[in-house]
């Protein structure tokens, strides 16, 4: 059964692989790589190869960063409502091929593709959004406190900014980043993951046809990505270096990115705890854990990946748990009615496979899912695991696939201590009641965003990122995401 028999319904509008594929987007320009190679992007629900995409090189990065600098100067004077209104018919054009987008990444990413419509819609927020902050952009004017001049803040562009996305939402990670350095007038080279760069095409060219003057945005995908990276931070016309992905290739970037003295911004790894109280209300709970653990089957920074339960309802909390994950079904990304698709590689699933084994081998009890299936295609089932030891690798490392781990706890401080016991600080879940309760314990987690009696924490209007090991910055919110492409310039005057 070939790809597109497997969609439904049967007149759903089919991406165009070859036109999507058709090279690197570079000054407005599809072109080859300068070396001619080329990087097969797989299927991940059959193993087998959707399609071929340049694989860059220097030569091709230096093109990229010449691109980005003759267009600099014209579209950071691009006024604010010009570039408000391109923003705003991404937007639109985005909701207008959000059928053919949602397949495009379900093909490539493996994700189910009530899940690819939702990142569709997720990442197209992005343009509306900041669209709509372009045209607020706004400075401050102030009397010193000597009384003897005035200070003036302008807020600029700060330049030529690269951004590296990851393969789990090759839509909204790209547009997360590319709509507010848009907005503030920045020029931008985008290297997505080398797994799923059909995506980030497709978008380039929704880009052009909304009228993004060339050598705006630009789209470099590689397979050598050090030596590419180096290339364009080393070039002093770069000035901003954005970067989502794990906090190992993090501390790399920020290391190359020091050597050239440039602005980062890191959204790295998580290890999200999932916190229930005795008093939470448990379909509710549950309903969130699912939502939480689920969302891109676990492929996801901010996936439940420690479910924390107190004594009174663990029992229960873990057999609805069991009861909801065995019932999903599990298949393809682009069947209509898959649940939870492919991982993304062979690889990731031999490092959840690993880390069950692990589990399992120090006293871990499953209760439903925990063993790698046969056949083709990079599948790992929902699984539950109950009396999961701490001393466990998956209570420290990120899991990133179907799992749910849970942990016992007694008392509330236990819980805080528990949550707070990782290196990582992106976002965690909390359920309760008790209200004093809740904004007590979200205020006592370190984490950069809590979800309190809910399962979803992102939001385009709202300020996305973490702490400690889990990164620098924000993106998103009213002011915080475009701010992290805008330099503060003062201005003292007597006048």
């Amino acid at each position: 059964m070939t790809i597109a028999q497997q969609i439904t319904p049967p007149n759903r509008h089919l991406p165009d692989l070859d036109a999507t594929a058709r090279g690197l987007y570079i000054d407005g320009q599809w072109r080859p790589s300068h070396s001619g190679r080329q990087i097969d992007v797989v299927d991940p629900s059959t193993g087998g190869i959707l399609a071929t995409v340049p694989d860059a090189t220097i030569e091709d990065a230096r093109a990229s960063v010449d691109a980005a600098a003759a267009a600099a100067p014209s579209w950071r004077a691009t006024p604010p409502r010009r570039r408000s209104e391109i923003l705003r018919r991404c937007f639109e054009l985005m909701l207008d091929r959000s059928d053919m987008l949602a397949t495009l990444i379900s093909m490539e990413n493996g994700k189910a593709l009530r899940d690819a419509r939702g990142e569709v819609a997720y990442a197209a927020e992005f343009f509306r959004w900041n669209a709509e902050e372009a045209v607020r952009i706004s400075g401050e004017f102030a009397i010193a406190p000597s009384g003897t001049n005035r200070i003036i803040v302008d807020y600029q562009p700060i330049g030529i900014c690269l951004l590296i996305t990851p393969w789990n939402f090759p839509a909204a990670m790209a547009t997360r980043k590319i709509a507010p350095a848009l907005a503030a007038g920045c020029t931008v080279i985008l290297k997505p993951a080398s797994e799923t760069p059909l995506t980030a095409y497709a978008l380039a060219a929704i880009y052009e046809e909304a009228g993004v003057p060339k050598g705006v945005v630009n789209v470099l995908t590689t397979t050598n990505p050090g030596p590419v990276t180096s290339t364009v931070l080393a070039d002093p016309r770069v000035r901003k270096l954005s970067f989502t992905g794990s906090t190992g290739v993090g501390r790399q970037l920020l290391a190359e990115a020091s050597k050239h003295v440039i602005s980062c911004s890191m959204e790295l790894g998580g290890n999200a705890p999932f916190l229930v109280f005795d008093d939470a209300d448990l379909d509710a709970a549950l309903d969130g854990a699912m939502i939480a653990k689920m969302r891109n089957a676990g492929e996801a920074c901010t996936a439940a990946n420690r479910f924390y339960v107190q004594s009174q309802i663990h029992d229960a909390f873990a057999k609805g748990l069991s009861d909801r994950m065995s019932a999903l079904k599990v298949g393809s990304g682009v069947e209509a009615d898959t649940d939870c698709g492919p991982m993304i590689t062979r690889k990731a699933v031999d490092k959840i496979s690993r880390l069950v084994d692990d589990a399992k081998d120090k006293g871990a009890r499953v209760l439903c899912g925990g063993q790698t299936p046969s056949g083709s295609g990079f599948f790992y089932p929902p699984t539950v695991l109950a009396n999961v030891s701490a001393e466990s690798e998956m209570a420290q490392e990120e899991i990133f696939g179907p799992v749910a781990p849970i942990y016992r706890f007694e008392t509330e401080q236990e819980a805080i201590d528990l949550a707070n016991d990782t290196e990582y600080g992106l976002a965690a879940y909390v359920y309760t009641r008790d209200l004093a309760r809740g904004l007590r314990v979200s205020s006592a987690i370190e984490a950069g965003m809590i979800a309190l009696n809910r399962g979803l924490v992102s939001d385009p209007a709202a300020p996305f990122g973490g702490v400690k090991q889990s990164g620098l910055g924000r993106e998103g919110g009213q002011h915080h995401g475009i701010a992290e492409f805008m330099e503060a310039k003062y201005i003292a005057t007597s006048f």
